[in-house]
């Protein structure tokens, strides 16, 4: 059964820092781009930080220099650190992997979502 478990969130003020982290089971975490996404209230789910297989990064804008993400293929996890939190910060985020799994000269996308973590920026 797959699992992405994600921790971390919490209320801090803004300037403050919060880690982040995405437990996964039943994934074969080496092959997937794992990812960070936030949804605010009202608003769509965004990318916030990805991570491919590669250990390559990818930021969204708002968030470069201030978030960090890393994997540990060995414990199957991916973190994310946050410092300097600002207001607009806040909101569900959430833990997605992705793979493309091969056969018979078929691909196929495999994408799996956590259940969310809050985080929540407030003085």
């Amino acid at each position: 059964q797959v699992q992405l478990v994600e921790s971390g969130g919490d209320l801090v003020q803004p300037g403050g820092s919060l880690r982040l982290s995405c437990a996964t089971t039943g994934i074969t975490f080496p092959i997937n781009d794992m990812g960070w996404y936030r949804q605010a209230p009202g608003k769509q789910r965004e990318l916030v930080a990805l991570i491919t297989r590669t250990g390559t990064t990818e930021y969204a804008d708002d968030v470069k220099g201030r978030f960090f993400i890393s994997r540990d293929n060995a414990k199957e996890t991916v973190s994310l650190q946050m410092d300097v939190l600002r207001h607009e910060d806040k909101g569900m985020y959430y833990c997605k992997s992705y793979t493309v799994r091969s056969a018979r000269g078929t691909f196929t996308p495999v994408t799996y979502w956590g259940q969310g973590t809050r985080v929540t920026v407030s003085s």
